[in-house]
């Protein structure tokens, strides 16, 4: 038994570093909601921002738009040019997807410095698209609703998750040098 462990110690470690980071990051997450519910936001601060930083983006592009809670499905309901298009709820404020990320990164670690900074900017790209994602699925959906299935579920969340993909091997070839070494 004691060979399996040594022989595969950077799997194991992988393992244990990613589960670790992902439960213990979904935990602290789960807290921030469950205590966020009797704030002045609704549903939470975060996808509150994301909303209204998605609203802002709709009108530098020319939209109309309108954000207002959703007491019902605890989201805020985004309207543009007078039609109702969106709810986006806790879901579509990226959080999930960026500790997926950073669960991953963290997994195969080096150094502080390179991991930190690679952390935030992946991060910050994430957050940047998933705000255009959402602007840009909101206009998808105005103008064409027949097809909100496939948009609402693959086309759109392919964006985010390709975007995370990307991440990771972009992540994996700048460690690969080193890992010669």
């Amino acid at each position: 038994m004691k060979e399996l462990f040594t022989k595969y110690k950077s799997v194991i470690r992988f393992v244990v570093l990613f589960l670790g980071t992902y439960l213990l990051l979904s935990i602290c997450y789960a807290i921030y909601l469950k205590t966020s519910v009797s704030g002045n936001y609704s549903p939470d601060f975060v996808t509150n921002l994301v909303a209204k930083q998605s609203s802002a983006v709709l009108e530098t592009f020319g939209f109309y738009a309108v954000l207002q809670p959703d007491s019902l499905e605890q989201g805020m309901l985004l309207t543009i040019d007078n039609h109702y298009t969106v709810n986006i709820v806790e879901g579509c404020n990226s959080i999930s997807v960026i500790i997926l990320f950073v669960a991953f990164i963290i997994a195969f670690a080096e150094n502080f410095k390179k991991t930190f900074l690679f952390l935030f900017a992946g991060a910050v790209l994430i957050y940047i698209v998933n705000l255009l994602r959402i602007a840009i699925l909101v206009v998808a959906l105005y103008k064409f609703p027949q097809y909100e299935n496939i948009l609402h579920s693959v086309v759109f969340p392919g964006i985010i998750y390709s975007m995370v993909f990307i991440l990771w091997m972009v992540w994996v070839r700048m460690l690969k040098p080193n890992s010669a070494k």
